[in-house]
């Protein structure tokens, strides 16, 4: 059956001398055959854990409301795959449609991102989540294998221990061939004391204040060369708890779990001890980047480590102050001056460890100029096709320092967000029609960025693809 471009991405396409690369479409895994693979890698009783998960809406439904809270369960994910249009489910369900649907599309090449794996990376069950890794990066290895020159697919790397997602890594990029990892930058912690209780959780960034050191982790990934990409959940944490709406939780729930990853990695010191890295934080738009980006800056300015002097209790003027206050403070406070000492320790204690003073110290900066350079070069910014605040990361006079934060184009095929597969192209198109992104914009956004995350992170990455005479082109153009 042939699949034709509509006019409207015909014209599109008409009018781009570059290709389009999809940073962030999903598939949609067959159960059934994940469910064969899990039970050769990890015997039936596995895999009857694994029935249990895959049917989680019916056991939640069982619960009743008012004992939801205690045990940390939220309202998750319904109906967020396509029904009405079956050629889309089909579409993302079968590695060999979706190539054929292609060109339709007026895409050129795409990372294939999990849909039912995006549990495996934060499950808390330390026998399920390994086996169910391996049985799904199988699952993408195999049945995406022939169609690779357009469709990758992305590993699943689960990250509880940096142990287990180095021996995942190494057998999905090492053995397997996969090219790309999918970690969770936002890790469940049971709280020291409050193990058994379900809800009383924190969450671990992999990066600042892990519990566990990452940077095995990281340097294996800078060894293979794997762009790093971050799918995370915001979901059942923080503010999005609510038992009762999924849409009150998905709202702004992959910001909020990318910036934690973001901020994480800033302030760890990750991308400036490991340059080699690059990090996509996926499906969360970039006008949170943005204001990240502001804040480190903004927080840096006034309490880098020659800065925050201005603020040392020791710097104040103990004579003037008093003399101020004599000559200005009410009768009651005027009376009570002996007491001086109690008045200014809150937010002002003087016995600060001398360790602890510089909290930009192992994020490695030193100036403004490192920030940007490492927004630039290293973090890259997933961006659904219809979300308007793709503008943002253009509009570099509105950006401190007019940094260029990478926007990377996301369609999100697969999911409850994309009615109509064919209308992505034209919805990121609009931006273009609206007068937000002008033609080196759209480049940038829709082929170039992905480059940089992809390429930058592993050289050869495009080679053998659809995509690979214009890649190597653009590399060269930034070496």
């Amino acid at each position: 059956m042939p699949y034709v471009q509509s006019d409207e991405v015909r014209k599109i396409r008409g009018q781009l001398d570059h290709p389009v690369i999809d940073g962030d479409g999903h598939l949609i895994e067959y159960s059934p055959l994940v469910r064969d693979f899990l039970v050769e890698i990890a015997g039936e009783e596995i895999a009857k854990a694994f029935d249990q998960l895959q049917n989680g809406s019916r056991l939640a439904r069982q619960v009743p409301l008012e004992a939801k809270r205690g045990l940390g369960m939220t309202r998750f994910a319904w109906w967020g795959v396509p029904t009405r249009n079956t050629l889309d489910r089909a579409t993302a369900m079968m590695p060999k449609l979706m190539y054929e649907r292609m060109d339709e599309l007026g895409l050129d090449y795409a990372l294939l991102f999990p849909t039912y794996g995006l549990t495996v990376t934060a499950l808390a069950d330390d026998a399920l989540r390994p086996a169910m890794a391996r049985a799904y990066n199988r699952y993408y290895a195999e049945c995406y294998g022939e169609y690779r020159d357009r469709l990758e697919p992305v590993a699943a790397i689960p990250c509880f221990t940096p142990e287990e997602a180095i021996a995942e890594l190494d057998h999905a990029i090492g053995e397997l061939g996969l090219k790309a990892a999918m970690f969770s930058g936002v890790i469940p912690r049971r709280i020291p004391g409050a193990e058994n209780v379900r809800a009383a959780t924190w969450m671990d960034t992999l990066a600042h204040d892990s519990d566990h050191d990452y940077d095995p982790l990281w340097r294996r990934c800078e060894e293979l060369g794997v762009p790093i990409t971050f799918h995370a959940s915001g979901q059942g944490w923080g503010s999005r708890q609510s038992r009762t709406n999924y849409v009150y939780n998905h709202i702004g729930n992959f910001a909020v779990a990318g910036e934690a990853a973001c901020r994480s990695i800033f302030f760890g010191g990750v991308a400036k001890r490991f340059p080699g890295l690059r990090f996509g934080f996926l499906e969360g738009g970039v006008g949170w980047a943005a204001n990240l980006f502001s804040d480190i800056l903004g927080h840096f300015e006034k309490r880098n480590r020659d800065a925050i002097a201005h603020y040392d209790p020791n710097q104040l003027d103990r004579a003037l102050l008093e003399k101020l206050l004599a000559e200005h403070a009410p009768a009651p406070v005027r009376a009570s001056l002996d007491r001086l000492d109690d008045a200014l320790l809150m937010l002002s204690d003087p016995d600060e460890a001398p360790a602890s003073i510089d909290e930009f110290a192992d994020s490695g900066i030193e100036s403004p100029e490192d920030i940007r350079d490492l927004f630039e070069r290293q973090f890259f910014f997933g961006c659904e096709a219809d979300d308007p605040m793709n503008a943002i990361a253009f509009d570099r006079g509105k950006i401190p320092m007019q940094a260029r934060l990478n926007a990377v184009f996301a369609s999100d095929i697969g999911h409850w967000d994309v009615p109509d597969f064919r209308e992505v192209l034209p919805e990121a198109w609009e931006l273009v029609e609206d007068g937000h992104l002008d033609r080196n914009d759209f480049r940038a956004f829709t082929c170039d960025n992905a480059i940089g995350l992809l390429a930058g992170a592993r050289p050869d990455f495009f080679a053998g693809t659809a995509v690979e005479d214009y890649a190597a082109k653009r590399q060269r153009e930034r070496s």
